[in-house]
């Protein structure tokens, strides 16, 4: 038993080594999940951790690497008391805190789930409901972190692993920190997967997949929430987010661009959109408390023809992953026109050239108050206010109210010698564990595509 210091979720746990294990050569790269065990007076304990194994430098490479979302795991780990969203830091013991280290263990839902435990999409809201958040009730029923739901790898990127295996796809395992280590990891792949709530980049994770695309790599997206700058500093990981503009010491000096705030603010002026297609500040939340609770779950099919939908028995106007609620509960998307029936990026949009979008739907970042007895809004419009502060737009203004309507995109473009496919939602995943099949079907499509030579 190892005590744990207020600041420990900065500046990690500190504890001595009690255990160490050298791993076989044999083990093959992947997520090897860690139970702890031991007994308190009378009672078994539990405790679960989880490491990802890389693949070995000089090994051989299979078409498929698969990139574990743990820039956005650290930002919602909150043992310890402290994440990127609120916790015990600053002089009131109130805050959250804009550093964040690995040196500390999950919170309890990250690595493991019970079956049933609810998830951050809500099924459909009945008429003159109160807008609620079963997923934090139960949390704090049973437990587990009230962020369970919102990161990690019991939640989503296991979801994607264990689907791909069971189908037969052979792949390499890796995380997002591997990779803005080591721009060099992506050598050798043909296809890159990136799954789940993928929400936290930094510009060196960035700058190694622009390369390897421009150079002939393939991403396949399903993720969703591309907003957040990261930095990496020694043994932490740093975004001040809401506080960027008065607290990142980065602003006012050279490397302004580097500043731990919205990818599409002026100051770092590096939108998603020219990475992956998509702006996390057109999209943000749907089926998720107050945010169009009641939307069809999926996306609505445009253009049933592309290569991506092949064999799923897709029409025009169709919802893609409806039955198994896939869109929500954050999402991406660009401003749009509609023209003859078919969605076109706006000439404003930032989108990438030739990109064409597939399928949409409908997101928000103002959550509804419609005054139903025992709601508890969550979203309300905080976020709303923060991005019109950020991009300069008044409150009352058309453009605020504008903020109110965003989009989640299913998108396909050319890069360089490389190409791009983003299904741009966090939930892509329950398509696959739910079995939906169309929703397989698009995934197969575009991960056989992009495991091919070129």
């Amino acid at each position: 038993m190892h005590g744990t210091l207020d600041d420990c979720s900065a500046n990690g746990c500190g504890w001595p080594v009690g255990f160490s294990l050298d791993i076989p050569r044999d083990w093959v790269s992947g997520t090897y999940l860690v139970h702890f065990l031991a007994s308190d007076r009378g009672r078994d304990l539990v405790y679960d951790h989880l490491f990802v194994l890389k693949p070995e430098p000089a090994g051989k490479r299979p078409a498929m690497l698969f990139l574990c979302a743990t820039g956005t795991w650290v930002s919602y780990n909150n043992w310890g008391g402290s994440n990127a969203y609120e916790g015990i830091t600053g002089p009131g013991r109130d805050r959250y805190s804009p550093t964040l280290s690995w040196h500390r263990p999950w919170a309890r839902g990250f690595c493991r789930l019970p079956a049933g435990a609810p998830r951050s999409v809500n099924p459909g809201l009945p008429v003159g409901a109160a807008i609620r958040y079963p997923h934090m009730e139960w949390a704090y029923a049973n437990g587990f972190s009230k962020k369970y739901a919102s990161a990690g790898w019991a939640s989503y990127d296991s979801h994607f692993a264990r689907w791909a295996e069971n189908q037969g796809y052979d792949f390499d395992y890796a995380t997002l920190h591997d990779l803005h280590h080591d721009p060099g990891l992506l050598e050798g792949y043909r296809c890159l997967v990136l799954v789940g709530h993928d929400e936290y980049w930094s510009w060196e994770m960035r700058d190694a997949v622009d390369k390897w695309v421009e150079q002939g790599g393939r991403v396949a997206r399903f993720a969703g929430n591309f907003m957040w700058q990261i930095r990496i500093e020694g043994n932490n990981q740093v975004c001040y987010k809401y506080r960027a503009p008065n607290e990142d010491p980065v602003y006012g000096t050279d490397r302004q661009s580097r500043a731990s705030h919205f990818w599409e603010t002026p100051e770092v002026n590096r939108p998603g959109a020219s990475t992956f297609g998509i702006n996390a500040l057109e999209g943000v939340y749907a089926s998720f408390g107050g945010c169009v609770p009641r939307g069809p779950g999926g996306f609505t099919v445009y253009r049933p023809e592309h290569w991506a939908f092949q064999n799923s028995d897709l029409y025009y106007g169709d919802v893609l992953g409806m039955e198994s609620r896939i869109f929500g509960y954050e999402v991406d998307g660009l401003k749009y026109i509609v023209r003859d029936g078919l969605p076109y990026p706006a000439d404003d949009s930032g989108a990438p050239e030739d990109l064409e979008i597939l399928a949409l739907g409908l997101a928000t970042r103002l959550e509804a108050d419609h005054g139903h007895y025992g709601s508890d809004l969550f979203i309300a419009d905080e976020d709303a206010l923060f991005i019109a502060e950020t991009l300069g737009i008044e409150p009352g203004t058309p453009e605020f109210e504008r903020l109110g309507r965003g989009s989640g995109m299913v998108v396909n473009f050319p890069k360089g010698r490389g190409e791009v496919f983003t299904a741009a939602t966090c939930d892509w995943v329950m398509g696959l564990a739910r079995r939906d099949a169309q929703v397989e079907q698009v995934t197969r499509n575009v991960i056989d595509r992009y495991c091919q030579e070129n």
